[in-house]
């Protein structure tokens, strides 16, 4: 039998645990060694821990930090920075426009935006003219708009060159720009070509044609075009970054990158379950408080007022209460079950209906399919339902097998009912908001909620008052 044998690893090996790395960057910036020897153990840390030290520092501290890393430096540990206008404000006007001057433009245009307007102007006025251009160009385009969040980091060559001339403009404008691994092309009219991959121009053979490289069918999107109803489409492509041509001349004017997708994405994701949850925009746990109640109370309202009416309904029943006061204690699992079903339908239609395009024949299959699993689901609830209920009755209230199984199997054929009925409001209610033009996910849970109580409520004493008042 062979012996085990137990790998201990290194105790030095156990820093791979530790991802805070504040404390060893505060250890680094307050050890009083010489600005060369800081600068070079810092270049160990990503901006990002850099930055999440920044507000342990002392603002003395901070300015010691910015003469020893320099502007180029500290304008990549800036973007990172929560409440970064705090920062800004402690600056004099020439140095934080240096340190904007040395971003790229669309983070630049970020950090400008947090800034009280008269800051802002005092520093845009500082800026480079060339600078000045890309940030006022990005700052004309709605938030809406991929112009609003373009990069204008890129790497751009002429379709009418050669591979050993291509690689000298790569190599030229690659000391500027970041986003290196797609090399786009434009013809003699600055218009939008197609694309290279950095890879295919590296192997390429000088006498190869530059033209073989190019991907002429390269996606692309307008600046102008918006972003909730073209995010979905650029999801599917997995590419580093995607042209973004002004809609005037197709010229290339902006990339959007990878990143900036996964941050679109997570916020489309916030928005759509603010809305599901009942809320008129997405909140930040930082925000004041009564912000945070603004963007609560529309839909309570609205919810109150529907709540109401059920109530309303349900006060329409009262002689069915009256003699049949039992039912009324079921009438809490009918409307939760049914809330849950509209629930689970809309979540399912708006994920799959967003941001595509959907014709009548697909939104009528879809309804269909929803129509059918509610009502399968129903069938298996309300039959245990009626089990469960008619035995509950029988033993516990109502000696009577006849009358004991009379109530459930209304309270199980209602629950049938209420449940198909409610799958079918949660797809066909998101699909009508977006053939009108309304953003699905406005038909949010607590909605869906309410208004499945409404028809809960009628179908289960519309039921009883049917079906019970001559057995009771």
């Amino acid at each position: 039998m062979e012996e085990k044998v137990e790998v201990v690893l290194p105790e030095e090996e156990a820093v791979l645990e530790n991802r805070d790395y504040t404390e060893d960057i505060l250890g680094i910036i307050r050890s009083g060694q010489d600005a060369k020897t800081i600068s070079e153990s810092l270049e160990d840390y990503h901006d990002n821990d850099i930055a999440q030290a920044f507000e342990f520092l002392t603002k003395e501290e901070r300015d010691k930090l910015y003469d020893i890393l320099g502007t180029e430096a500290v304008s990549d540990i800036f973007p990172y920075l929560d409440d970064v206008d705090t920062y800004i404000e402690e600056l004099e006007n020439d140095e934080a426009a240096d340190i904007i001057e040395s971003m790229d433009a669309d983070e630049a245009v970020e950090i400008l935006d947090e800034l009280e307007e008269e800051k802002r102007q005092e520093i845009i006025e500082l800026l480079d003219p060339e600078i000045k251009e890309e940030i006022e160009l990005i700052d004309s385009y709605d938030e809406d708009e991929f112009g609003s969040i373009m990069s204008t980091n890129f790497i751009v060559i002429s379709a009418d060159i050669t591979i050993k001339q291509a690689m000298r403009q790569l190599i030229t404008q690659a000391a500027d720009n970041d986003n290196i691994s797609t090399i786009y092309v434009v013809d003699k009219e600055n218009r939008f070509y197609g694309a290279i991959d950095l890879k295919d121009l590296i192997i390429a053979r000088q006498s190869e044609q530059l033209e073989d490289l190019i991907v002429t069918s390269y996606p692309y999107v307008y600046a102008n075009e918006n972003i909730s109803q073209t995010i979905e489409q650029l999801k599917e492509y997995s590419e580093d970054s995607i042209p973004v041509l002004s809609p005037e001349d197709k010229s290339l004017i902006g990339v959007i990158t990878s990143q900036d997708i996964v941050d679109i994405v997570e916020s489309e994701s916030g928005e759509d379950y603010a809305k599901l949850a009942g809320l008129s925009g997405e909140e930040d746990e930082k925000e004041p408080l009564l912000k945070s109640v603004r963007k609560r109370i529309p839909w309570l309202i609205v919810l109150l007022v529907l709540g109401m009416a059920v109530s309303a309904v349900a006060s329409l029943f009262e002689g069915v209460i009256k003699e049949l006061a039992l039912i009324v204690a079921f009438q809490s699992l009918i409307l939760g079950m049914a809330g849950n079903v509209g629930t689970q339908s809309l979540a399912v239609t708006i994920s799959t209906i967003t941001g595509e395009t959907y014709n009548f024949k697909d939104n009528v299959k879809k309804v269909l399919k929803e129509l059918r699993i509610g009502l399968l689901n129903g069938v298996i609830v309300g039959v245990l339902s009626t089990l469960f209920i008619g035995f509950y009755i029988y033993f516990f209230k109502i000696p009577n097998f006849e009358q004991a199984f009379a109530t459930s199997g209304c309270v199980g054929l209602a629950m049938c009912i209420a449940m198909t009925v409610s799958g079918f409001m949660g797809t066909f209610i998101p699909l009508a908001f977006k053939k009108i033009g309304i953003d699905p996910a406005v038909a949010s849970g607590p909605l869906i909620t309410t208004v499945n109580d409404l028809v809960a409520v009628v179908i289960y004493y519309g039921l009883a008052w049917a079906l019970l008042l001559g057995v009771a």
